[in-house]
């Protein structure tokens, strides 16, 4: 089978997606990914075939006014550029990234059966939840009932909205003004962040997280058998800035070892008990007692499925939804606002309590209960 999968450039979004191609060529298919310029090196030394495509990255929408109707001014360019690429390519089917919606678009243009990858739990709004990204645990009883269906009456309009855009940006390049939907939802996530609602629909299958070294290099921490603690600073653009200097003054005089993962280069000036700069994050987590990160659902998964408990500090985005479900879950803490003696506070509380490592590892366990992706797109192909 040939399939196109088609990502933005964001590496929380593009790391699950070469992960999937990963899967896709090891069980015989043929995988194209399609993604922003900086990862094409990548993927090909992976073995992946990848191409550029432009109008993919959400930094290009960072200030504009209506950021909804930029998004979908977007997926019509999209859409636009991608319809030659995949008539060339000819897949079986199209995988595409939850914010990729002229992926989709190009997809149905073409007669192509489509598939959403969505790289964290499903996102999308439900009559038993309070809506995503609140943070908000479901409401129980008459007034927490009450308090989600508030919350979602004042989200509502922004939805209908939504959807009214997407049906012009629809109409203009030739299709219906309602989306048929994906023939299978991919949620890369485990199944220990997910909450349990009514509706979930028939096509969502929780297949587990799509994790992928996106560096080769090897970093050595300090040496010594104090406890490690990592570091790994948001990638988003909408992840807290100044996290990781703030975490070494946390734990500077602790006694303890840290190592900043990160794609740039290491400062001059660390101590000796500390490094930073890039390498393998599965290696750095085997020896981590805690992480510390902005977040993000790629290195959260990453940190859990290697049972290491972590302290948040949430940014914008859906990071304050992700941050909140690990601490619901048992498994971390949650600094907001981030100040030094709140993350010293974290380390020391999640370092004394093997509560935290249990969950973890509780967390890490429930990947058992998972699908397989590849499987589910080629059930998908077959059936339209």
């Amino acid at each position: 089978m040939r399939v196109a999968v088609v990502s933005g450039g964001d590496p929380g979004h593009v790391v699950p997606a070469i992960a999937l191609c990963l899967r896709f060529a090891r069980a015989g298919d043929d995988p194209v990914l399609l993604t922003g310029g900086r990862w094409i090196d990548a993927a090909g030394n992976e073995g992946i075939t990848a191409s550029r495509v432009p109008g993919l990255s959400l930094r290009d929408l960072r200030g504009e006014a209506d950021l909804g109707r930029a998004l979908h001014d977007q997926a019509e360019a999209l859409a636009s550029a991608l319809v030659p690429a995949l008539t060339e390519l000819a897949p079986d089917l199209v995988v595409c990234d939850v914010l990729a919606l002229g992926a989709s678009m190009a997809a149905e243009l073409i007669g192509v059966p489509w598939a959403q990858l969505s790289p964290h739990p499903l996102y999308e709004p439900s009559k038993a939840l309070p809506p995503m990204g609140s943070g908000l645990a479901p409401g129980t009883g008459v007034r927490g009932r009450l308090r989600d269906a508030v919350l979602r009456a004042m989200t509502a309009r922004s939805l209908r909205q939504g959807e009214r855009q997407r049906a012009v940006v629809r109409q203009r390049i030739g299709l219906s003004a309602r989306e048929p939907g994906p023939a299978v939802r991919l949620i890369a996530t485990l199944p220990a962040l997910e909450v349990p609602r009514p509706d979930w629909p028939d096509n969502a299958h929780v297949v587990g997280p799509l994790l992928w070294e996106a560096s080769r290099q090897q970093m050595s921490p300090p040496p010594g058998d104090a406890p490690l603690v990592m570091i790994a600073p948001s990638t988003a653009w909408t992840g807290a800035a100044g996290m990781a200097e703030m975490t070494l003054d946390a734990v500077r005089d602790f006694g303890v070892r840290a190592v900043v993962s990160t794609f740039a280069p290491a400062p001059d000036d660390l101590p000796s008990w500390a490094r930073s700069g890039p390498g393998r994050q599965d290696e750095l987590l085997r020896e981590s007692s805690v992480l510390v990160c902005g977040g993000g659902h790629g290195m959260l998964v990453k940190a859990l499925r290697a049972a290491v408990p972590v302290v948040v500090v949430p940014g914008g985005g859906d990071q304050w939804e992700m941050a909140n479900r690990v601490a619901r879950q048992g498994s971390g803490v949650i600094v907001r606002p981030s100040t030094v003696d709140g993350l010293r506070d974290a380390v020391v509380r999640v370092l004394g309590d093997p509560g935290f490592r249990t969950a973890a590892a509780k967390a890490a366990a429930s990947a058992s209960d998972v699908r397989d992706p590849v499987q589910l797109c080629r059930a998908a192909a077959r059936s339209l």
